[in-house]
């Protein structure tokens, strides 16, 4: 909905707790094929239905509707008694009559709003107006019919999900490694729909929640993450991956994940799989969107923690909209926005850092520039939560459109990516970087990679903290550039 020329906002008017009377909607359709229409679509008890009749037209009256005695005036309008409060609608396609309406609704009653609900009549062409707007009559139904027909496709993959677990003993929900938000408010979520608990459905993981913000989520909603190795899986009898693919567990991930029942994701489709249901939304800003989508289809109660879950979920991915979003996103966000726990949101987003990550930042920043437009910090051996959070304050440098944050866990070289999103996409350079050495992926403004320490020593001799610096500079600078 827009406003035309010269509108401005309307104040409100109408009944309140001091009993005064209720404002009415004095809905004027240019004649009986507008007026049906309006019938069709039904009226408001608070609305005084009128119609204008065209010449060679039926007199038949439409249901609810009464002549405006003596045609389109000033005169006929000031009959139907118009207070302060009421709001008038114009509903016609022929510009001449709505310019007509607008004008002599100014002059009965000059300060009433006024709606004009047309397809084909610009707000430019109509007459200036202290409070005036204009919008769409059946694009507006077309897109409510759109919507419900959405929420149509929705259940019906919710009804193939059901039906397809239902005769399951036990659901594995499996989760990248380290989990971020996203997967595990959407695995919370695809547990709800499908009304099973964590002794039948566990969420699942081969790595367990690191990052203090993510640890902060599950303990403050109450989530489990079961860390299981590989060969685990086996014991499931129905598997699910959300917020993930198989193929991203490696060149040779466990034969089990070569087949499986469900997969639900919005990062770019990878093939090497076979899935009972695939819905895979790479428009889709958050993978807890379609869930989201998924619970609202199928009527499903949506309680404060599951949707303080997917709020933040979705808010990680997106970087509070402001990232890869949607129309289905914002929707989302929108939807759950009234039904979250603000105390618990607070909680989960203000997790403490822990002395180690400060330690780590402080060497690194000594020794560390933006070269290139890359501001790489080399961390040694750290915790692998520490790392992300790094590349998140290295974004902040002046001149840095990527923030790189590497450091050693275990026999691996981790690095985490940030960008400011209108480079090239993230996911798409590190999978560049680390071809042929290891595995990596993500998003268009954060990613993450992981190259075995052997690989690294292989190719570049060592890894101590400048080979490492400027081994990995080089690549991100290639990667960047599209020379890989």
């Amino acid at each position: 909905m827009h406003p035309a020329r010269g509108g401005r906002t309307p104040q409100t008017g109408g009944s309140g707790a001091s009993g005064e009377r209720v404002a009415r909607r004095i809905i004027l359709c240019d004649g009986v094929e507008a007026a049906r229409l309006w019938a069709r679509i039904g009226a408001d008890d608070e609305e005084t239905l009128t119609w204008v009749p065209r010449e060679g037209e039926p007199r038949a009256r439409p249901p609810g509707f009464h002549a405006l005695q003596g045609g389109l005036s000033a005169e006929s309008i000031q009959k139907l008694n118009p207070k302060v409060g009421d709001e008038f609608a114009v509903v016609s396609e022929d510009t001449s009559f709505t310019r007509t309406a607008v004008t002599v609704i100014g002059q009965s009653a000059p300060e009433a709003p006024v709606l004009v609900l047309s397809d084909k009549v610009d707000g430019e062409d109509l007459p200036d107006h202290p409070c005036l707007m204009n919008t769409g009559l059946r694009s507006l139904i077309r897109d409510d019919v759109d919507t419900e027909f959405s929420h149509l496709s929705n259940l019906r993959r919710v009804v193939d999900l059901r039906a397809l677990m239902a005769p399951r003993e036990k659901l594995g929900i499996l989760l990248q490694p380290d989990p971020d938000p996203d997967g595990i408010a959407s695995a919370y979520a695809l547990r709800a729909l499908l009304g099973r608990k964590s002794p039948t459905a566990p969420l699942i993981s081969f790595v367990e929640v690191k990052r203090p913000e993510n640890r902060a989520m599950v303990e403050a909603l109450g989530i489990e993450v079961r860390t299981v190795a590989p060969e685990e899986i086996d014991e499931f009898d129905g598997l699910a991956l959300v917020d993930v693919q198989p193929t991203v567990f490696g060149e040779s991930p466990p034969a089990r994940l070569r087949s499986v029942d469900v997969v639900i994701d919005h990062h770019p489709e990878r093939t090497g799989y076979d899935t009972v249901i695939r819905d895979i939304r790479t428009s889709y800003g958050a993978t807890a969107t379609i869930l989201t989508e998924y619970l609202r289809a199928a009527a499903v109660e949506v309680r404060p923690k599951l949707a303080t879950a997917l709020v933040y979920g979705i808010k990680t991915d997106t970087q509070l909209l402001g990232r890869e979003t949607s129309r289905h996103d914002m929707s989302a966000f929108a939807y759950l926005h009234g039904l979250h726990s603000a105390a618990l949101l607070r909680r989960i987003e203000r997790p403490a850092m822990p002395h180690e990550a400060l330690r780590a930042l402080g060497r690194a920043l000594s020794s560390t520039t933006v070269e290139d437009s890359i501001h790489l910090l080399v961390l040694g051996r750290v915790r692998e939560d520490v790392i992300p959070q790094v590349a998140d304050l290295g974004l902040q440098a002046d001149g840095a459109e990527w923030a790189i944050a590497a450091g050693l866990v275990g026999s691996d070289l981790v690095f985490s990516v940030r960008n400011v999103g209108y480079v090239r996409a993230a996911g798409e350079v590190v999978r560049a970087v680390v071809e042929g050495l290891g595995v990596g992926g993500g998003h268009r403004s954060m990613a993450k990679g992981i190259i075995p320490l052997k690989a690294f020593r292989q190719v570049y001799g060592d890894a101590k903290r400048d080979t490492i610096r400027k081994a990995l500079h080089t690549a991100f600078v290639q990667a960047i550039r599209g020379d890989t």
